[in-house]
């Protein structure tokens, strides 16, 4: 059975309290423009809808562009389905946004997995720098957590050297405690970043499991000495709300990972919403 040995280092009776002492002190968004400018660089601007097309992923790279020619940081990546990377590929060129696709049966994870492995090649044949994976949460509610974690290593393995983001969809785990162990399991297995939601269901991201997985990151890196990436995504479109994520960040594993290497957020509403603020 898998060990779980980073869980004991965190103390679930005493997580909420300690998590509302750090937000107490959150500045508010109108005293954060700089903060909010650099959330943009944090951005992976998503589009992740049946109705996508070629013509509408073409526009979202122009917008993302966009925001670089008004002198804000341009986004860390778009995220989008896997028919749409060349498209997005072509778009970008000559920009530093990188494409970032979903693969391994998203949102649900409910195929076999030579089905999610052959969605990843794909992916990786077609261009895109980053992979977002879902773990199967019906395997991992099933107490099968060394399928899981045998699915995610094979994934680690054919991805390669291109940037595996890991999502976990908190909202369907259950409890903060299975929240840290498929954060474990995914960090174990490879992932360069752990990400909350599909955001496809709700509760999508929130304070308590970002809050969670970054006490997990905290403690691998303490005893390995590795860096491990964090991604709030789903239902994030106001800019208070992207505060708490980056003050979260701050205060728990510090600024050295406050860069789109180790910290991303996931929307598609948000970018708007703090331009209003910062413009």
């Amino acid at each position: 059975m898998f060990s779980f040995s980073l869980l004991s280092a965190i103390s679930f009776d005493q997580l909420p309290g300690d998590l509302h002492t750090i937000l107490a002190t959150r500045p508010s968004a109108s005293e954060s423009k700089p903060a909010l400018k650099d959330i943009f660089s944090f951005l992976d601007f998503t589009s992740l809808e049946g109705s996508d097309n070629h013509s509408k992923i073409r526009k979202l790279c122009e917008k993302a562009i966009s925001f670089g020619e008004q002198g804000l940081p341009f986004p860390a990546a778009i995220c989008i389905y896997p028919p749409f990377i060349s498209t997005a590929k072509q778009a970008l060129k000559g920009t530093p946004i990188k494409v970032a696709t979903t693969a391994a049966a998203f949102p649900s994870g409910q195929m076999p997995l030579a089905v999610k492995l052959g969605e990843i090649s794909y992916a990786i044949n077609e261009g895109a720098d980053e992979i977002d994976v879902v773990i199967s949460r019906g395997t991992f509610l099933d107490r099968d957590y060394h399928v899981v974690y045998r699915e995610l290593d094979a994934m680690r393995e054919l991805a390669g050297k291109q940037t595996l983001k890991v999502i976990l969809e908190t909202g369907e785990l259950g409890s903060l405690e299975n929240i840290a162990m498929a954060s474990e399991i995914a960090i174990e297995a490879g992932a360069d970043f752990i990400k909350t939601s599909t955001g496809k269901i709700s509760p999508a991201a929130t304070e308590e499991s970002v809050y969670t997985m970054l006490l997990v990151i905290r403690e691998y890196y303490s005893r390995k000495g590795k860096k491990i990436g964090i991604k709030p995504a789903g239902g994030i479109s106001e800019p208070e709300k992207a505060l708490s994520y980056y003050w979260l960040v701050r205060e728990v594993l510090g600024d050295q990972w406050l860069t789109p290497e180790f910290f991303r957020i996931g929307a598609s509403r948000l970018a708007d919403r703090i331009i209003e603020f910062v413009s």
